[in-house]
């Protein structure tokens, strides 16, 4: 993706000042900067049309330090997913750590980080009407978080997922 310059504002320019455009944001600290975080939220705020995304490998979730993609090696290490070369592979972020992220280093409530994990995707991806929030006709798409929101149970569809 573009950077965002003082004389080339690229994608990310064009995503933080057109007021009609969605942004999906990787709140890892890693992918984004917190500075840039916090700028792309005062850019966006609306509220809804920033969201949260996680970018995540397979393996996000899980200890292995280092696994093969496409024939390359990635590594774990803080948190972190690169190539050899140091190249980010991509992202180790769970959409619960996204969420303490949020909370804990970006100033946003625990109400509007969870809208940022839920409901405006489902905006964003024209599926409001059915998902996104806790409401009769909505699909039970449900995650109990823990008061420290870590991830406690999950329901797709009503049916409980089994860890």
């Amino acid at each position: 993706m573009s950077p965002l310059a003082h004389r080339a504002p690229g994608v990310v320019g064009a995503a933080l000042t057109h007021s009609g455009l969605w942004a999906g944001i990787i709140a890892d600290g890693h992918h984004v900067h917190p500075a840039a975080l916090a700028t792309a939220l005062r850019a966006k705020r609306g509220p809804g049309k920033l969201f949260l995304v996680t970018d995540a490998m397979p393996t996000a979730g899980h200890s292995e330090g280092e696994f093969h993609l496409n024939g390359r090696l990635v590594t774990r290490k803080n948190g972190v997913l690169t190539l050899d070369d140091g190249t980010l592979a991509g992202s180790d972020l769970t959409m619960d750590a996204a969420l303490r992220f949020t909370v804990a280093n970006l100033g946003v409530s625990v109400e509007e980080a969870l809208r940022m994990a839920s409901l405006y995707p489902a905006q964003f991806l024209g599926l409001d009407r059915a998902r996104g929030r806790l409401a009769p006709g909505f699909r039970a798409d449900l995650v109990h978080l823990s008061p420290d929101l870590a991830v406690e149970q999950v329901w797709i569809g009503g049916a409980a997922v089994r860890g």
